[in-house]
């Protein structure tokens, strides 16, 4: 049988049967870092920048038009700032969680750790399906951009155009790929700080015949947009049903701790990449969004067409109301590596979790194996290989496509910050059963297992209320596209249950010790870094 120290759980037996380490040389032989293949070259900064290359990408730059034109600017605005209390209730689960024990796949062995390893089984799967999927999304979408400029040109072309050197960069050893992302995510900080000037110019009247806007579009059309009716109920409607597609925008942020296992020092790498990882994102999509509703009212026929082009870009259609002629070409190709950034990581996220999977028994042995630099080949060439579902786009109704994976992925996302907080309550009670103070962890949540089950309630809910539309009237088609991840994740989860007769873990015996990183290691590197690094450092 496996021992804890190997850091797998054995096949068969999922009734965690490790003792708790009673002396000093038990915790040596079994705090060792798990990971023998990927290496921890990550710093906190790569980390941050990979998390915002995942998460700032088709969903501020594009889908937020949607947003808007469904429930308004005040609405939309409140619905990104609501989202983001529940990421910020994930992300502070998340980190205390991944600074005491930074492993490959992060969450995902957390659930089959402290809770279940069905759990962990569907939670692992699902997630994974979540963002080779994604990576299929990004492909449309960086295709769909280039046709700005020629629509008569195939999508298919650019998908392919695309496919093969994202799928490249992500065979690099960690490190370099860690600079392509900060670098490529830097791009989009700086062309988002840059729209938030123009916009509060063009607010102003400083650009563009319309003169000075204000809060014009808060009064006519109004703040908020009415979905399928007049009044107040139809106004919080619109509200709740922007939450999915504000959840896809901040889908993403938890990517800093699937790097755990890859980080340097991640007792200090994690907590800082972590916080600033949630602050950097949380800023940019609501302010973005706020800029964005005072310059395009939610009636404009471009956004309320519902395009997924690079057309229907409400940063794009705001620069062209001002008139400036040479600009929406400019943000248009800047929003082309914006997508292919996000696609980049979305690679590597994919891959990571396979790896997690694997570690835990919950997927084929061969994922785990990696180059002499550390790169996970098997795992990354199956993620990568997902994103040829893009050309699925290539039929008539390629639209219908696009919005089809984009609530699925969005529907993934909500299922797996449940069990992320789901993991931390159960992480917070195997610290009290097995007698260790929360204050002696490297990071501690300040909320708690409340803060926790805040995130976790309305996750919950917003999971399964989200398809409201398909019940009233009945719309077969509808249903499945809001609910076909939610019932994938209890087929994985119950065929699980049923093969392996996991049973839940016990508090007292849940894994603590495998992969507790122990070791301080110096970063120099990160603390010297170049000045790119320490002015965006001093940004975020």
């Amino acid at each position: 049988m496996a021992t804890a120290a190997e850091g797998v759980f054995p096949k068969g037996d999922y009734h965690s049967d490790k003792s708790v380490p009673h002396s000093s040389s038990d915790v040596e032989k079994q705090t060792a870092t798990p990971e023998e293949g990927l290496k921890r070259n990550l710093s906190s900064s790569h980390l941050q920048f990979i998390a915002i290359g995942g998460t700032v990408g088709t969903g501020v730059f594009i889908a937020s038009g949607g947003s808007i034109a469904t429930a308004g600017p005040a609405g939309a605005l409140l619905a990104y700032a609501f989202v983001g209390t529940l990421v910020y209730a994930v992300m502070l689960s998340l980190a205390e969680m991944a600074t005491y024990l930074p492993i490959s796949g992060a969450f995902t062995q957390y659930a089959a750790r402290f809770v279940d390893p069905s759990l962990g089984f569907s939670m692992g799967w699902i997630y994974w399906f979540s963002w080779s999927i994604t990576y299929a999304l990004e492909l449309t979408a960086a295709g769909l951009i280039v046709q700005w400029w020629n629509s008569d040109l195939s999508i298919g072309i650019f998908i392919t155009i695309f496919w093969v050197p994202i799928t490249a960069v992500n065979f690099l050893p960690v490190d370099i790929f860690g600079e392509f992302e900060f670098w490529f995510a830097s791009i989009k900080v700086v062309a988002l700080l840059g729209f938030w000037i123009f916009a509060i110019i063009m607010n102003a009247g400083g650009v563009g015949n319309q003169g000075y806007i204000g809060f014009k579009y808060w009064n006519e059309p109004g703040a908020f947009a009415p979905y399928l009716a007049e009044g107040a109920v139809a106004k919080f409607v619109g509200f709740w049903a922007v939450l999915i597609q504000a959840g896809f925008a901040y889908q993403g942020t938890e990517l800093c701790a699937i790097g755990a296992g890859e980080s340097a020092n991640p007792r200090k790498t994690m907590p800082k990449a972590i916080r600033r990882t949630f602050w950097s994102i949380f800023t940019l999509f609501v302010f973005t969004i706020f800029f964005i509703g005072i310059l395009v009212p939610y009636t404009n026929e471009a956004i309320a067409v519902g395009d997924t082009n690079a057309g229907s870009s409400p940063i794009v259609i705001a620069i062209q109301l001002a008139g400036v002629k040479a600009l929406p070409d400019i943000m248009n190709a800047i929003l082309l590596t914006v997508v292919l950034s996000a696609a980049s990581s979305n690679v590597y996220s994919g891959s990571r979790i396979l790896v997690g999977l694997a570690e835990e028994h919950c997927g084929p042995q061969f994922l785990k194996r990696t180059t002499k630099r550390g790169v996970p080949y098997y795992a990354t060439a199956i993620t990568a290989a997902m994103g040829l579902l893009a050309y699925m786009n290539l039929s008539s109704n390629g639209g219908e496509v696009f919005n089809w994976l984009l609530n699925i992925i969005s529907v993934a996302g909500f299922i797996a910050w449940s069990c992320i907080c789901i993991c931390h309550i159960a992480f917070i009670r195997a610290l009290k059963a097995q007698n260790m103070d929360r204050d002696t962890l490297p990071f501690k949540s300040w909320g708690g297992k409340y803060l926790a089950t805040y995130g976790l309630t309305f996750c919950a809910i917003i999971t399964i209320t989200q398809g409201f539309t398909a019940f009233v009237p009945w719309n077969v088609e509808n249903f499945f596209i809001a609910y076909v991840s939610l019932i994938l994740f209890i087929v994985l989860y119950t065929g699980h249950k049923i093969v392996t007769r996991s049973k839940f873990i016990v508090p007292a015996e849940a894994d603590l010790v495998t992969g507790k990183f122990e070791e301080e290691i110096s970063e120099t590197w990160e603390e010297s870094g170049r000045g790119g690094w320490k002015m965006m450092n001093k940004i975020f």
